[in-house]
């Protein structure tokens, strides 16, 4: 394990678990990560340097996009739940925090404090801005590209190291075309991070976990809009723990081996292999977005070149770089050629030996192999839902075994409770189900929302 403590930035920390030997012609070669950051705590037994001195924490900046689309007002609960939730969230905001409030339809319009700026939060503009809320009403469309597209407007203005949206909405985005949102999102993407809530359900649940994959923030579910205000306020108070932006993953490997992919695969499974920007020989960077006190694991496979037996190889070298201040200044561009970064000190290795030990080059790492089941397991959800919706039972009831099967193998005991909503369970260990004749369309849209979240590997 690598330690680094410095000013100015929070403790980062690499380990790698993986099986090392393969046989005789073997080239696939599987890591797990597990990258894990402390702003001001320990690692081990030493102590970090704070990323902040007391009473000057990391700077940051919120935007919160309100959907105030027309179907906002049924039933008419919505949209006062919905502004209370906002109220909760503006007096979560720590002191000195920039912030702003959208109001989203098939425009997008600055609630509060408008001018094409920020506010800076104190009591005093926390109170404004929670009356500026009663003007909040639904009415108009839904697009939300152009909400995004004004939130990072008004979050790159600000010079602040953490930005970062929040976005509720409560149908589909009908007024602009898919590819208008993806234009969006690619255009948004590494200038923030977002968190994206669907209330109720008359959303689409891809647009939303869509919208939180792209940005690199979370995406769920509040069914009940009563339950809302305590929702918002559990995201900004993550918001406000957040202490360093833009950490890339940065992936050296020698000459002749490829990178099959590169996931995260805790606390939820997302793919970075095709968010790859080029850092130099043979190097690339895979963005992870904003840091806490907190941990996260990544799956990495690589491809090497075949060697003989005792031959031993680094197969690939794992670090973790930011953005160098005066460089990007929290616009995600770490590793985009060009951009000053700042190499975190903490790296992993991970290595390749050719064996004829058949004991040896069979065996699978348990992290490698908890998370490979971990990801067949969203995917099988995912396929699930989606043949249940097209009307193929029978697939249905397959995939959705298979997923009762590798939950209950795994222990992750939140997913298994979801998908109890959505089979009746025979036999877990065997992966029997039958498929519910009537689910209720909340618990449905639950479980595939919640698909990609996971469990670490049992210790």
């Amino acid at each position: 394990m690598a330690n680094f403590a410095k000013p100015n930035v929070p403790r980062f920390s690499v380990d790698v678990y993986q099986n090392e030997y393969l046989p005789e012609g073997g080239s696939e070669v599987n890591a797990i990560v597990t990258v894990t950051a402390t702003g001001g705590g320990t690692i081990g037994n030493a102590v970090s340097a704070p990323l902040y001195t007391q009473g000057r924490p990391p700077s940051a900046a919120v935007v919160i996009m309100v959907d105030c689309s027309g179907s906002m007002d049924y039933p008419p609960t919505k949209m006062r739940n919905a502004r209370d939730a906002t109220a909760a969230a503006i007096d979560t905001l720590r002191d000195g925090t920039h912030f702003a409030v959208i109001d989203g339809t098939h425009l997008a319009k600055e609630v509060y404090p408008g001018g094409g700026r920020l506010a800076v939060a104190d009591a005093t503009t926390r109170e404004q801005a929670k009356l500026a809320l009663r003007r909040l009403s639904a009415g108009g469309g839904t697009a939300i590209g152009t909400w995004l597209r004004l939130a990072d407007r008004l979050l790159s203005a600000a010079d602040v190291t953490i930005r970062h949206g929040i976005l509720l909405t409560d149908g589909r985005n009908e007024h602009e075309s898919p590819e208008d949102l993806r234009a969006a999102l690619d255009a948004c993407a590494g200038r923030f991070t977002c968190d994206a809530r669907g209330v109720g359900t008359d959303w689409e649940v891809k647009e939303v976990t869509g919208i939180a994959s792209a940005l690199l923030g979370t995406a769920d579910i509040v069914a009940d809009p009563a339950d809302l205000a305590a929702d918002f306020t559990r995201m900004m108070e993550t918001a406000m723990g957040k202490e360093v932006a833009d950490v890339a993953l940065r992936v050296w490997t020698p000459v002749g081996t490829t990178i099959r992919f590169v996931k995260q695969v805790a606390p939820t499974v997302v793919d970075l292999t095709t968010r790859r920007t080029e850092a130099g020989p043979r190097a690339g960077d895979y963005p992870t977005g904003s840091w806490g006190d907190e941990s996260r694991d990544y799956h990495l496979c690589v491809t090497v070149p075949p060697a003989g037996l005792g031959q031993e190889m680094l197969a690939a070298r794992v670090s973790l770089v930011v953005p160098q201040a005066g460089g990007t200044s929290g616009a995600g561009e770490a590793g985009r050629g060009g951009g000053a970064v700042q190499n975190l000190g903490a790296q992993g290795l991970v290595r390749a030996v050719w064996t004829d030990d058949m004991a040896a080059s069979t065996s699978i790492s348990p992290q490698v192999a908890h998370y490979t089941g971990q990801a067949e397991l969203a995917q099988a959800i995912q396929q699930g839902i989606d043949l249940r919706k097209s009307g193929d039972f029978d697939g249905a009831t397959a995939k959705l075994g298979r997923a009762v099967q590798l939950a209950s193998a795994s222990g992750n005991a939140d997913t298994a409770k979801l998908l109890a909503k959505v089979v009746d369970v025979v036999d877990a260990a065997t992966g029997t189900v039958r498929l519910k004749t009537r689910v209720a369309e909340a618990d449905e849209m639950t479980l595939e929302t919640r698909s990609t979240k996971t469990v670490r590997v049992k210790k």
